[in-house]
């Protein structure tokens, strides 16, 4: 099944139409097909040239742990308020929604992020998309009803699969290319629909835009989000390696292709969920200079270290930060001079957060 638009609406006409609304923050590269309007009036970032991000993944249970990781980011927020929020997939566990009106988006998205009322750019997941059984990522259509939602919600940005977002509007500090590579890192690979294949027309469309869109991008900072990770000390591991496979694709080879040839070297920063993991990960060889981010665990833990793969006493890579069995997220500030990173720890328990990291990493 392809992706349809039902309204007909192209890429000029969503952009005409959502401009009123969009006050500082722009959504460019739409894809025709893809493309939704907003009906409703969207939240704005907050104006000026420092832009503070919530980066956040991994969060749609609607459990109690969730709701204490969002009540942490509601106290941060009333100190130093957020621009926006990038949401890193998994938005709508186990399996993901059933239709743009499930209550499943109340329940797991609009009532915990009550306050937190800025604009949430999300990333599709594999638990999103499943089919058969959760996280199998086998019904990729399924995703969808997530970008069908961007109409529906102010805080949900989700205009389709994959786009970018500037913020501000004129001369950008950042960009955000959010990207979607569930079709080449799914446990049912799509073998019996070409329109979602490794090199079928979804994943080529995408793979042009976002060659194009990181050569045009006129941002100081270009930073790619995807849920999948290309590196990862987490249980699920790297790309090309996931979950200690040695059977392709289901070890994501094609994901680390991708990331390898169209990601890495272009941007300075790779955030990414999957892990329920806090990683603070240093660039590699490999990685071309990119530092890879993990930020999955808003509702739930890995409560153990250690890729699968590799020895559990201790990471496979370098990291400057990174916890496995603590809930959390991360916040950024960008500047035009710099890039700062805090990691911020909750406790179930107690509900207090903790500042654990603090660094300049640009």
């Amino acid at each position: 099944m392809h992706e349809q638009n039902p309204a007909g609406i192209g890429r000029r006409e969503v952009l005409a139409g959502t401009a009123g609304v969009l006050a500082g923050l722009t959504l460019v590269g739409l894809t025709p097909a893809a493309a939704v309007p907003a009906e409703v009036t969207k939240f704005a970032p907050r104006a000026g040239r420092n832009v503070r991000v919530l980066i956040t993944g991994d969060a749609g249970t609607g459990t109690r742990t969730q709701w204490a990781v969002a009540d942490a980011a509601r106290e941060f927020h009333a100190r130093e308020p957020f621009s926006l929020a990038v949401g890193l997939g998994d938005n709508i566990y186990e399996s993901g929604p059933t239709g743009p009106d499930d209550i499943q988006f109340a329940t797991k998205f609009e009532d915990p992020n009550a306050g937190l009322d800025f604009p949430w750019a999300m990333v599709l997941g594999n638990h999103d998309t499943s089919a058969i059984f959760p996280g199998d990522g086998g019904w990729l259509a399924r995703g969808n009803h997530e970008v069908e939602y961007h109409a529906r919600s102010a805080r949900w940005w989700m205009p389709s699969r994959y786009y970018s977002v500037r913020v501000p509007e004129q001369n950008p500090v950042v960009e955000f290319f959010i990207l979607d590579i569930n079709p080449l890192a799914a446990y049912i690979p799509p073998l019996l629909d070409p329109y979602w294949a490794v090199h079928g027309p979804y994943m080529n469309e995408q793979r042009a835009w976002l060659d194009r869109a990181l050569a045009e991008s006129p941002a100081k900072w270009k930073i790619a989000c995807t849920h999948h990770p290309y590196l990862s000390n987490g249980p699920h591991g790297d790309a090309g390696n996931y979950e200690g496979l040695p059977i392709e694709p289901l070890n994501g080879v094609h994901a680390k292709r991708f990331f390898e040839d169209h990601v890495l070297g272009k941007v300075s920063f790779l955030l990414s969920g999957h892990d329920h993991t806090l990683q603070v990960l240093e660039p590699t060889p490999e990685s071309k200079g990119t530092r890879q981010l993990v930020s999955g665990a808003a509702a739930k833990t890995t409560g153990g270290h250690g890729a699968l793969t590799g020895s559990s006493a201790g990471p496979v890579h370098p990291a400057l930060f990174d916890t496995q069995d603590e809930l959390g997220f991360m916040v950024m500030d960008l500047s035009p001079d710099a890039v700062n990173l805090r990691v911020v720890t909750v406790d179930l328990a107690s509900g207090a957060s903790t500042e654990v990291f603090d660094r300049r990493l640009g």
